[in-house]
């Protein structure tokens, strides 16, 4: 059976597809299998700058063949990879294998026992997924990010002026205006991606425990740490996690899927108020030709966007969560929990990324409904109780507060009217009195 989007059991690899396929690059089997070949060509390289007396012979006029295994990787490549590996059931043995069988053609057979030297596969494998995610974290999903933040700061702005009755316990309450209560999640996300930048993409590489034993017994006297640091340094861009055991501790790496868990966790806030405000009239949604809302209730409008978004970033980050808490716990030097975990990485960005294109879609689906906005700060004039009580504090009137309470908290309603007949009632000056009826529910919003 092929895939298509009718067999894939995961919705990302079916009916999204579309929406993630730029991650392929970077999360698929195929792109795991490119990255680990990178590594382990750079590696072959950067031994023969070091250089080793053996490699001497290895001129440089070669690196950029040597390169071009990877740099042209294709499927086909990728294919007679897993075919090597269905004889050695050890999926890096056979990158390495591949790479021999390309040395062979190059001429360099006397050189390619120096490729995987004195490595274990994790010194590849925590190398390529870190890299992986740093490039698909640069190249797909700060892009992405950009797009939605681009967006909520653009509304802020817009919907600078718009008066909003604010909610708080779903109960009315001092109001707001609709564009600061978007700033807010702007601001919010701002905070959380500048940790993202700050946080390291790191990377293991030491030998079978950490420790460059095989390197050292072999030549002593190269500094085998110096040499790693730079390599992934300098040659990968990746963060030297040092001492290590044979595999990366994934402290940086927990960060990082943390750090991606509370972006989502704003975004999905953002997503049930926008809903929130769009079940009580706030927002209108445009209406494209031919689709439905409801398969029994033609006049449906719903906000499907926010709750796909909502859904998909709920599902990215309980495996965000599950990463972040698994991957750092290995027993004694090494087990093999993180290899299985690892290779399902590209689950939660790509729910990820279905989240950030189905939040940005419905933004921009949105009508503002400003006749809502207006009609709801007029049936509502007991907000400014407050505004009227803390004057009478600044003026020393007694027991402002509870002169307030009594007006306002009752089962009657209270209208612009009821307000200023209550003002003409109390003990202070004209001007005084011109600046609490100068108050209303539109314009008392603060600053």
């Amino acid at each position: 059976m092929s895939l298509s989007e009718l067999n894939a059991i995961s919705p990302i690899d079916g009916r999204y597809r579309s929406k993630v396929n730029e991650l392929a690059p970077y999360f698929s089997e195929e792109a795991l299998i490119k990255y680990r070949v990178l590594v382990e060509i750079e590696y072959f390289i950067a031994l023969c700058e070091i250089p080793l007396p053996q490699l001497t012979g290895v001129s440089k006029d070669v690196f950029e063949e040597l390169r071009g295994i990877y740099q042209n990787f294709s499927t086909e490549d990728a294919l007679i990879i897993k075919k090597i590996e269905s004889i050695t059931n050890h999926d890096v043995k056979a990158v390495e294998y591949f790479i021999k069988e390309k040395f062979d053609a190059l001429g360099l057979s006397e050189f390619k026992e120096f490729i995987h030297f004195g490595l274990t596969s994790q010194d590849i494998n925590n190398t390529a997924i870190p890299l992986s995610i740093k490039e698909a974290v640069e190249n797909v999903y700060i892009p992405e990010y950009h797009v939605i933040f681009k967006k909520l700061k653009e509304l802020s702005k817009d919907w600078a002026n718009v008066s909003m009755l604010a909610r708080t316990h779903g109960q009315p309450a001092s109001p707001t205006r609709l564009g600061k209560e978007i700033e807010v999640f702007v601001v919010r996300l701002e905070q959380q991606f500048a940790t993202l930048k700050n946080i390291p993409n790191a990377a293991k590489f030491g030998g079978a425990t950490g420790n460059y034993n095989a390197h050292h017994v072999a030549y002593p006297n190269i500094d085998w740490k110096a040499f790693g640091s730079k390599f992934l340094k300098e040659t990968l861009g990746l963060h030297h996690s040092y001492p290590t055991t044979q595999i990366e501790h994934y402290d940086h790496m927990a960060a990082l899927f943390d750090n991606l868990k509370r972006i989502n966790t704003i975004l999905i806030d953002l997503n049930r108020d926008i809903w929130t405000y769009v079940s009580m009239d706030y927002f209108k949604q445009s209406i494209k030709a031919g689709e439905v809302g409801s398969s029994a209730m033609p006049h449906k409008v719903n906000p499907i966007d926010f709750e796909n978004s909502e859904g998909n970033l709920g599902i990215a980050n309980a495996l965000f969560e599950h990463l972040s808490a698994k991957l750092p716990i290995s027993r004694l030097q090494r087990d093999l929990t993180d290899s299985t975990v690892l290779r399902n990485v590209g689950v939660p960005f790509g729910h990820t990324l279905i989240g950030f294109k189905s939040t940005f879609k419905g933004l921009n689906k949105l009508l503002l409904n400003e006749a809502k906005f207006e009609a709801d700060l007029e049936q509502n004039w007991a907000v400014v109780a407050e505004a009227i009580q803390t004057i009478l504090r600044r003026e020393g009137y007694p027991n402002p507060y509870e002169a307030l309470k009594g007006l306002t908290r009752t089962n009657e309603k209270i209208n612009h009217a009821s307000i200023s007949n209550f003002i003409s009632t109390l003990d202070v000056s004209n001007t005084i009195k011109e600046e609490l009826n100068r108050i209303t529910p539109s314009n008392y919003t603060g600053i």
